[in-house]
């Protein structure tokens, strides 16, 4: 779903011209490209009739725009970053911090933090709230708060809160425009209130991040403390401080807003766009405003007030098309904000991961297993079991990863690995956890989109040609690669293709038996081919370089040891039974005949269980921008072919080809 457009021009493609006086606007190219999307075109000129003037907010050179706009009667626009912008602060440095946000709040009547004139965003607070507005506005602010999302996204959910039950007061930066001149000692009036109003409490004081990180100057420091408060500078999660509070005092701080919108009821000392609506106490309550409720100022703050960007697609979007993309940023920085040096990597894989696991500082690689080592290809793991292991995920390419096409998407499991079932993994705790908030509508969603693309694990095409149905019921059997970890760690009594195919035959004496060889096997890359004569005696029929989804279609269900082709089976609605333990076993799902973890006692529905397997834990890593991405526009890229590998690793593979008795040299 695409926000309204702003007026007629955007929605036909059309622009007018911006006049901008602040070289931001031209310097900082995404800011001007959501300006473009969005209807307005900066320009650094003089107006013409018909244009109007930017200005960032009230930032030091907006008093340009303003004279100019006056003198030349023009329209007056303010910009401003959205509420959800971005991992790191627009003043952090680095390619990281560069990406620019992901939102600005565009407004043609006033400034959203300028009390003394109305703004387009209290227009829209003041509005009435349609019903199915107010439950999205419900659904995607639980949403928010699950995922840890806020203004900037470089907290640190991991990092230890100080003890509940204390008084919040929140700082901000020096010079801050939301504060419309305040100073120090309005901070100091704002922390003696706290303590007179709350005589006996803990005081926090909640420092600004960018004061934190050295960028800006704050108002309260430590010698602002008494015996028993705390200055919290640390990289702590927004909403789980304000949870941990028994009051909140702000100025106009945005954690103030996140405090409101967690139930509380905030002390404000100045005017911000949220004060004034029956939900905060006012110091001095703003004009005009009267009475809202949270999901209407949300409404108004996050789903139509910005102006959303979706950087891969590069497009505007919708608040959950932002969102989706800052949550798959955010995973990643999370996961690797303090660097990561790699092992067990192949030579081949390392430009590829370098990328991947290289925003936030530059991939190292180790040539031993060592203590330094936190990243390790899964089956390095167990010379490094402190590291993260990695593996390819479930939508993986256009093409096999033993013919050297690189992942579009990668797991990264900091508890064990998916295709273990003799000890825990993320994916499990993720699985018995349940979706968050708007997760299972996002699944489905995701589950009716892979269906319609016709979208697997490799997306290698192929062919097709079955014998006719003859009233049998019809079994895929899908063969794997005999000596892939997968096998290795969870099959059961077979743990060959052969014994898999004898022991289908066996339980199913009358069935038509549809045999597909394992796409690696078939290249003569990995073991596990079967003679002629021994798939003949089994199998009705060799499927060989098939389409799986036109497989799958095709019979009544599948029988597998721990084939990814089950759960590929599992989404389009066919019956699956399974004699290993695959990740996907296990849940109620499938028909299990072989031994499995006695911990898998979650009974997800389908939506859940892909909600876990590909969207909560694979990574994802767009081809075309190199952004991370979420699994929807991976999606995308697998149905447009965007997903293949580079032609040096074509040539590459093609020599691995002829070379396929030496696996060592490429397997490294």
């Amino acid at each position: 779903m695409l926000p309204t457009p702003q007026d007629d021009r955007s929605a036909a493609g059309e622009t007018r011209r911006l006049c901008v006086f602040n070289l931001g606007f031209l310097t900082r190219p995404r800011i001007a490209r959501i300006l473009t999307l969005a209807g307005h075109r900066p320009v650094l000129a003089l107006p013409r009739p018909g244009d109007a003037v930017g200005i960032w907010g009230d930032s030091p050179t907006a008093w340009r725009g303003r004279a100019i706009a006056r003198r030349h009667g023009c329209p007056l626009i303010t910009v401003e970053d959205a509420l959800l912008r971005s991992v790191l602060p627009g003043r952090a440095r680095g390619t990281l911090a560069a990406r620019g946000p992901v939102g600005l709040i565009i407004d043609p009547q006033g400034l959203h933090f300028d009390p003394d004139r109305p703004s387009r965003l209290e227009h829209l607070i003041g509005q009435p709230l349609a019903p199915a507005t107010r439950d999205r506005a419900v659904r995607l602010l639980a949403r928010l708060r699950t995922a840890d999302l806020s203004k900037y996204n470089f907290h640190d959910p991991d990092t230890p809160l100080p003890p509940p039950g204390y008084v919040l007061v929140i700082d901000q930066t020096r010079g801050d425009a939301s504060l419309r001149g305040a100073d120090r000692a309005l901070f100091l009036t704002m922390l003696q209130a706290a303590r007179d109003e709350h005589p006996g409490c803990r005081i926090v004081i909640r420092t600004h991040p960018e004061t934190a990180a050295g960028l800006r100057p704050g108002h309260l420091t430590a010698e602002d403390l008494r015996p028993g408060d705390t200055l919290c500078d640390a990289a702590v999660s927004p909403w789980r401080l304000v949870e941990g509070a028994d009051a909140v005092y702000a100025v106009s701080s945005q954690l103030g807003y996140e405090a409101l919108l967690a139930g509380h009821r905030p002390r404000l000392f100045g005017q911000p766009f949220y004060a004034g609506w029956g939900l905060s106490d006012d110091e001095t309550p703003p004009a005009r405003r009267g009475r809202a409720t949270r999901e209407a100022l949300f409404a108004a703050s996050h789903l139509t007030g910005p102006t959303w960007y979706d950087p891969c697609r590069d497009r505007l979007t919708d608040f959950e098309g932002a969102v989706d993309q800052i949550e798959a940023e955010t995973r990643a920085f999370r996961q690797d904000r303090h660097g990561h040096t790699a092992y067990g990597m192949r030579l081949w894989k390392r430009r590829f991961l370098a990328r991947e696991f290289g925003d936030a500082r530059p991939l190292r690689f180790a040539a031993e297993p060592g203590p330094q080592v936190t990243l390790a290809w899964a089956g390095a793991a167990p010379q490094v079991p402190q590291a993260i292991r990695v593996e390819d995920g479930f939508l993986r390419s256009n093409g096999l990863g033993a013919a050297l096409t690189p992942p579009l998407s990668v797991v990264a499991d900091d508890l064990g690995i998916y295709f273990d079932p003799t000890a825990p993994s993320r994916l499990e705790a993720l699985i018995s956890r349940g979706p968050p908030p708007c997760g299972r509508d996002r699944a489905e969603r995701l589950i009716a989109a892979l269906i319609a693309a016709r979208l697997t694990k490799y997306n290698l095409g192929g062919t097709i040609d079955l014998p006719p149905r003859d009233g049998r019921r019809c079994i895929l059997v899908p063969g794997q690669v005999e000596d892939d970890a997968s096998i290795l760690k969870g099959a059961g009594a077979e743990r060959t293709n052969l014994a898999l195919l004898a022991r289908v035959r066996a339980d199913n004496p009358d069935a038509c038996l549809i045999y597909k060889p394992h796409p690696d096997v078939e290249a003569g890359l990995r073991p596990g081919a079967i003679d002629a004569a021994s798939v003949a005696a089994l199998a009705d029929h060799v499927a060989t370089h098939a389409d799986p989804v036109t497989l799958i279609e095709a019979v009544d269900e599948v029988w597998t040891i721990t084939s990814t082709l089950g759960f590929e089976a599992l989404l389009r609605g066919k019956p699956v039974t399974v004699l290993g333990a695959p990740f996907y076993a296990g849940w109620g799902l499938t028909r299990d005949l072989g031994p499995l973890p006695a911990r898998r006692q979650a009974r997800p529905d389908l939506a859940a269980l892909v909600h876990a397997c590909l969207i909560a834990y694979p990574r994802y890593r767009d081809p075309v921008t190199g952004l991370p991405c979420p699994v929807e526009l991976a999606l995308e890229r697998l149905a447009e072919g965007q997903a293949h590998p580079p032609p040096a690793l074509r040539l590459l593979a093609k020599a691995q080809g002829a070379l396929a008795g030496h696996a060592w040299i490429w397997r490294r």
